[in-house]
Parts: C-alpha cells; sequence; structure tokens
C-alpha cells in the first residue's frame, strides 16, 4: 500500500526524466506560482476553506502517475496512446502530471466556474512547458495539450472524462482527503458536517486489489462518510476507470466494502 501524500510527487519525478523537467519548470515558472498562492488566497484567507494551493497540487500530481502505474500493471491502455496523441508512457505522464498539477489555478480568479478558468489560464502556460520538457518538434505538441486542458476542465463533479488521463487526475483530486484535506470545501473553523467528516479522516492509501486500483480510507469514525458519498463516489462516477476502482472503509472496529456497489 501507498499513503497519499507529497511524498508521491518527489518518488515519480525523481524516477521520470520528463518528470524531473516539467517539475522544474512548474516550480521555476512565476505565473504558476503566483496563480496557486492566489487560489489560496481566495479559498483559505477570503472563503475560509481549505486548502487548494500548491500543497494539493504536489499531491494531485504524485498520486495521478501512482495511479497510472497501478493500472498499467493490469494493461489498461491509456486514451492518449490508444488515440495517437502521445507517443509513448512518458507522454502520457506529461499530460496527466500537468493537468494535475495545474487543475486548480481557475480559483485564482473565483470559486465559481474555476475549472472553466483554469483551462483559459492554463493554455500558455502549458504550451510553454511542454515545448520546454518534450521532444516534439511539431504541431502534435498542441493535440498533447489538449489533452492536458481536457482534464482541467472535467475536473468538476459535472464534468464526464472523456479520458483514462482525465480519470486518473479526477480520482487523484479525490483522494487529498485526509487529516482535514478533504475536497469539499467546508469552512475553516465552522464546526458542521463537512468540517467533521473531512477531520474524521486520518489517511488515504491505494494499492492493486481485487481490481486495479484499490482505496482504503482510515477514519476515526463514519462520519468520514459524508466525505466520500459526496466527493471521492462523484468524482469515480464521472471518470472512464469506475468500473476498475474498489473502496474500503477501515475504522477501528470494521472493514467496509464502499465502492463499488
Amino acid at each position: 500500500m501507498v499513503l497519499v501524500n507529497t511524498q508521491l510527487y518527489f518518488k515519480h519525478i525523481a524516477s521520470s526524466p520528463t518528470l524531473q523537467k516539467i517539475s522544474k519548470l512548474l516550480e521555476s515558472d512565476e505565473e504558476v506560482d503566483e496563480l496557486l498562492k492566489m487560489s489560496n488566497v481566495m479559498a483559505v484567507t477570503r472563503l475560509r476553506y481549505n486548502d487548494h494551493g500548491v500543497v494539493h497540487a504536489k499531491i494531485v500530481a504524485g498520486t495521478s502517475i501512482e495511479l497510472l502505474e497501478l493500472l498499467l500493471r493490469r494493461d489498461v491502455e491509456p486514451t492518449a496512446l490508444r488515440d495517437g496523441i502521445a507517443r509513448n508512457l512518458e507522454e502520457v505522464k506529461a499530460i496527466i502530471f500537468l493537468s494535475s498539477y495545474l487543475h486548480d489555478i481557475g480559483n485564482a480568479v473565483h470559486r465559481n466556474n474555476h475549472e472553466y478558468l483554469g483551462v483559459l489560464i492554463a493554455k500558455d502556460i502549458v504550451d510553454r512547458v511542454l515545448k520546454k520538457s518534450l521532444e516534439v518538434q511539431d504541431k502534435r505538441i498542441f493535440s498533447i495539450r489538449q489533452e492536458v486542458l481536457h482534464s482541467i476542465y472535467a475536473s468538476g463533479y459535472d464534468s464526464e472524462c472523456l479520458t483514462i488521463e482525465c480519470s486518473i487526475s479526477k480520482l487523484a483530486d479525490g483522494l487529498d482527503m485526509s487529516e482535514g484535506r478533504a475536497r469539499i470545501p467546508y469552512k475553516l473553523g465552522k464546526i458542521d458536517m463537512h468540517a467533521v467528516s473531512a477531520l474524521s479522516i486520518k489517511k488515504v492509501d491505494i494499492d492493486v486489489g481485487e481490481k486495479p486500483i484499490k482505496v482504503s480510507v482510515y477514519m476515526d469514525d463514519l462520519a468520514g462518510l459524508f466525505q466520500l458519498e459526496s466527493v471521492l463516489l462523484p468524482k469515480i462516477s464521472g471518470s472512464l476507470i469506475r468500473e476498475l476502482v474498489e473502496v474500503y472503509i477501515i475504522t477501528q472496529n470494521k472493514t467496509l466494502k464502499f465502492f463499488p456497489k
């Protein structure tokens, strides 16, 4: 089992030359840095919501590549490879990593419609990062860019993923929910069902199981079910990997299989 946290980010950039280049470009990009900071100004400082900044970006990016590797073990073919957009797994990783890292930057403008806003903001960023990190010298770079933008746009609850890559980053977003990091934005300092449920989740592990992806959610009590029903299940249901994921709830007293039904 692998714990969902920032260590996955460093694990995967260390093992991929392409992701090393992309991570350096993103971390040194002044615009990306300020967009992530402003995402938290909007979300945390002004709305009093939970983290939507650089820590969340790194957790989602690292978790996404871990999920990709779990699917590859069971011979699940990435859509970009199937459709000829990507020519190798490094390009697939670039699509997933970039969209995962940038999926929340639209919050720098407003929480409402932030996925749509994120696509508009991300276009030029994705262009310059791809041109510097991939060995692609022709117009195919723009098709790869569109795959990234699709994943950013469809990261919301109401948008259907049309690719495995998008489905991966969407699931990874929902898995960042341990120790109060749940993806339903809840008001910091306010005691309500959102906050109680979020704080009930202590850690999230991912591994292979009967299905390609096994998610284990460790809770203090079953109040954490609210987060799973409101966040994780919609993320899974709106993806192309809904039949490839199983979710287990683990408390001190019992283990429950939560999904699929």
